[in-house]
C-alpha cells in the first residue's frame, strides 16, 4: 500500500473571543493562505482529524471549511491521495494588493498607483467635492422639513392598511411610469395649485426629484450636448447633468432670474436650460413673467427644451404659489420636475416629472431601462393620502410653521450680525442666504461652523465658477425656534475676527 507523507500544517490563527465561528475563521486562514501562495497548487494539506487535533478543535468545524474551500474550487479531494490544494490555481507572484484583498483589508488600494475611471465619474468626482455641512440635522441643513411635525400616527395607519390589503398587482411589477390613481391625484392637484397643463398619462412617479432630473436628461442630452444651467445654482442638477454626459454652461442669474438675453449668447445651441423659476435655488428670486415668456419663446424657436424644477413652491409667504412655467408653455418643451421630499419626507422617496406628450415613450422606455422604481405600496398609501385631506392639511400647517421660523432666523441674524450680512430669499421656502462681507471665506467659516454643530452650506459650493460675494445657505425648515436661536449664536462665534 502507498503511503501518503504527512502534509505541513499552514499557519492558520482562530480566536475564540469573536463572534465569527470558528469554521469561518479557519476557511478564511486557509483561503489567504492558498491565494497568498503560503499553499502551493498540488500541495497536500492535512487530514480533517489530523488539523482538528493538531488545532485542538472539533472535527466538524474543520470538515465544514474544507467542504466550502472544496465547492469553491480551491481545494482537490481523492480516495488514496488526501486533500491538496487544486492544481487550476494559478502559480503567479502574489502582490501585496492580492493578499490585503485575501485579508478583506479596505487597505488594498494604499500606496497603489490611481486606476482608471470613466470620463463622467472622474467629472463627478471634481463636482462633488467633500461637504462636512451635510450629515447633520436641526441648524441649519438644507432641504430638510420638520420631520417631527409630519402626521407619522395617520400615515402610521395608512401604511398599515394598505400592507394588509395589498393586491396581487400592486405586489407584481405595475407600470415603469407609476401608479395610475397617484399620477391621476398629481395631475389633478398640479392643476389646480400649479397651474400645469398635463393629463396623467404624462406624470412619471420617480424616487425624488434627482432621479426626475437624471432621468430627463438621459431622455433629452447625448454626450457632449451643452445644457445651460443657474448660475448660481442646485449642485444636484449639475451632478444629474454631468452624469448623462452634458457640458455645463453656467448662465447668470439677476433680479429677474436666469438671463434669457446670456442664455442665447454663451449657449445658441444649448439642448436643454435647467431652470427654478418659483423659488431660484439658492439666492430665491422669482422668475418674472416677461422673462418666462421670452424663456419660452426662445426655447420654441431653438428647439431647447426646459428642465423646470419645481422642489418646494408650496411655501410662499408674501403671495400665492407662482405659477409653473410650464403652464405657460405654447410649445410643450417643458420637462416639469416634482418632489414630496419638501412637503412629506425625504425618505418616502417620491417625486414625479411632467413629460410632454411626444417625450412620453422615450421617457418610460428610460425609466424602464434604469429599472429603479418607487415604492408601490407608498404610491398607494400617498394616493389615499392626498385623496382624503391629509396631504393638503398638512402644507397648510406646515406652512405657518415655516413661516414662524423663518421670521425667528431673520430676527436672530439681524440681532447678531445686525448689517454686517445681508439676508436674502426670505419670501419663501425653506432657506435664506446669508451674504458675507467682501472677501470673507465661506467655505472656512462653513467648516468652523460645522465643527460647531453647525450645518451651513457655503454659497460658492452652488457656483461653477467662482462667486463675486460669498454666503452661507441657511435652511430652517428641520430646526426648532430653540435651534434657530442657538444655532444663529454659534454662527457668529464661527466666523474669524
Amino acid at each position: 500500500m502507498r503511503r501518503v507523507r504527512a502534509a505541513l500544517v499552514p499557519t492558520v490563527t482562530l480566536d475564540r473571543r469573536v463572534r465569527i465561528p470558528i469554521y469561518r475563521q479557519l476557511y478564511d486562514g486557509l483561503r489567504a493562505a492558498i491565494i497568498e501562495g503560503r499553499l502551493r497548487p498540488g500541495q497536500r494539506v492535512p487530514s480533517t482529524r489530523s488539523l482538528a487535533l493538531e488545532l485542538g478543535i472539533s472535527r466538524i468545524p474543520v470538515v465544514n471549511a474544507y467542504e466550502q474551500l472544496r465547492t469553491e474550487g480551491y481545494l482537490d479531494a481523492a480516495v488514496g491521495a488526501g486533500t491538496r490544494v487544486a492544481p487550476a490555481i494559478l502559480e503567479e507572484p502574489v502582490t501585496p494588493a492580492a493578499a490585503a484583498r485575501s485579508r478583506g483589508t479596505l487597505n488594498v488600494v494604499r500606496g497603489l498607483a490611481p486606476r482608471p475611471v470613466s470620463h463622467r465619474a472622474d467629472a463627478l468626482l471634481r463636482l462633488d467635492s467633500p461637504q462636512p455641512w451635510l450629515p447633520r440635522q436641526g441648524a441649519f441643513r438644507m432641504n430638510l422639513p420638520a420631520l417631527d411635525q409630519f402626521p407619522r400616527d395617520t400615515w402610521g395607519k395608512l401604511v398599515s392598511r394598505h400592507a394588509r390589503a395589498m393586491s396581487t398587482s400592486i405586489m407584481a411589477y405595475g407600470d415603469a411610469m407609476g401608479f395610475l390613481p397617484l399620477r391621476k391625484a398629481i395631475a389633478a392637484y398640479l392643476g389646480t395649485v400649479r397651474a400645469v397643463r398635463c393629463d396623467p398619462s404624462q406624470i412619471a412617479i420617480t424616487t425624488g426629484s434627482q432621479q426626475g432630473l437624471q432621468l430627463s436628461a438621459q431622455t433629452i442630452l447625448d454626450a457632449g450636448d451643452e445644457i445651460g444651467v443657474e448660475e448660481p445654482g442646485y449642485s444636484g442638477a449639475r451632478l444629474a447633468f454631468t452624469a448623462a454626459g452634458g457640458r455645463l454652461v453656467p448662465i447668470p442669474v439677476d433680479e429677474e432670474g436666469l438671463s434669457v438675453e446670456e442664455l442665447a449668447r454663451l449657449a445658441p445651441r444649448a439642448r436643454a436650460v435647467y431652470i427654478t423659476p418659483s423659488h431660484q435655488y439658492p439666492m430665491g428670486m422669482i422668475m418674472s413673467a416677461g422673462r418666462r415668456m421670452r424663456l419660452n419663446h426662445w426655447a420654441a424657436t431653438s428647439g431647447t427644451w426646459i428642465i423646470e424644477d419645481d422642489y418646494d413652491s408650496e411655501y410662499r409667504f408674501a403671495s400665492y404659489p407662482i405659477g409653473a412655467v410650464q403652464g405657460m408653455d405654447p410649445d410643450s418643451r417643458v420637462l416639469y420636475v416634482g418632489t414630496f421630499s419638501k412637503v412629506m419626507f425625504p425618505a418616502l422617496r417620491l417625486g414625479y416629472v411632467v413629460v410632454p406628450p411626444d417625450l412620453v415613450g422615450a421617457f418610460a422606455a428610460v425609466l424602464d431601462a434604469a429599472g429603479i422604481f418607487a415604492s408601490p405600496l407608498h404610491q398607494t398609501v400617498l394616493t389615499e393620502f392626498i385623496s382624503e385631506g391629509h396631504f393638503a392639511r398638512h402644507i397648510r400647517r406646515m406652512r405657518m410653521l415655516y413661516t414662524e421660523r423663518r421670521k425667528a432666523l431673520v430676527e436672530a441674524l439681524g440681532a447678531q450680525f445686525g448689517d454686517t450680512i445681508e439676508v436674502r430669499g426670505a419670501d419663501a421656502g425653506m432657506h435664506v442666504v446669508a451674504l458675507l462681507p467682501h472677501g470673507m471665506d465661506d467655505v472656512d467659516v462653513s467648516r468652523r461652523a460645522a465643527s460647531q454643530g453647525i450645518a451651513a452650506m457655503p454659497l460658492s459650493a452652488c457656483y461653477v465658477g467662482a462667486p463675486e460675494r460669498g454666503g452661507l445657505v441657511l435652511g430652517y425648515g428641520g430646526a426648532t425656534l430653540a435651534q434657530i436661536r442657538d444655532g444663529v449664536r454659534r454662527l457668529k462665534a464661527s466666523l474669524p475676527q
